[in-house]
């Protein structure tokens, strides 16, 4: 059975990287829903160290239930989703750099880089359903750590999903979860309620994924 392979797809929403804006909140992408959720997973930089590598190897996905598979590196072309640069009042700036460096975990899967494309196979009302994505953004600073994904086409939704873990003045360490979507179909726009339903269900599990104690 020959792989499906999502090079060359072209994402299904246009407002890439906006998962970042500032005023995400009050003003999403025209037709979509906004949704924020944060957690304190601890404290101290050896905890938002840990908690980043966990969160740039698919952990919290995995950790979730989430099958993470038919994962592809990104071509020339892919590598253009880097997403933008926003001020601290949700302006864009510029294009985000993108780092065309890979790394892999352990087992050999290629870590989280711009670009890169991924199938999740989520459970959700009795069956399996496939949720095509791609990393649209990668934050890699001193403090401050994860990245955005936007769907593809086959993915239930439209819009974009970003996981931060930042270490914060007060030496806390927090796990943000932002997101703005729509059904992508007729059908998944009248099944509007369960989607809303099995996301925010999603996002309970993903907020404990790095909880300390949680292995990726």
């Amino acid at each position: 059975m020959q792989r499906s392979t999502h090079t060359g797809q072209s994402l299904t929403y246009a407002a890439v990287g906006a998962s970042q804006a500032a005023d995400l909140m009050f003003y999403p992408p025209k037709g979509y829903r906004p949704a924020e959720d944060s957690i304190r997973i601890g404290s101290g930089r050896d905890r938002f160290e840990a908690a980043a590598a966990t969160l740039l190897a698919w952990g919290v996905q995995k950790n979730s239930g989430i099958e993470v598979s038919n994962i592809e590196l990104p071509t020339p072309s892919d590598t253009d989703y880097a997403g933008l640069v926003y001020d601290a009042d949700g302006t864009p700036l510029a294009a985000r750099d993108v780092n065309p460096e890979l790394t892999y975990s352990e087992d050999g899967t290629p870590q989280i880089s711009a670009g890169v494309t991924a199938d999740l196979r989520i459970r959700a009302y009795g069956r399996v359903v496939t949720a095509p994505v791609r990393v649209v953004l990668v934050i890699d600073e001193p403090n401050e750590a994860g990245f955005a994904y936007g769907t593809l086409p086959g993915h239930p939704e439209e819009g974009e999903e970003s996981f931060v873990v930042t270490h914060e003045p007060d030496d806390s360490v927090w796990f943000t979860v932002r997101s703005f979507s729509r059904g992508s179909t007729s059908f998944y726009r009248m099944v509007a309620p369960l989607l809303r339903r099995q996301q925010r269900q999603m996002t309970r599990r993903y907020l404990r994924a790095l909880l300390p104690g949680r292995a990726a």
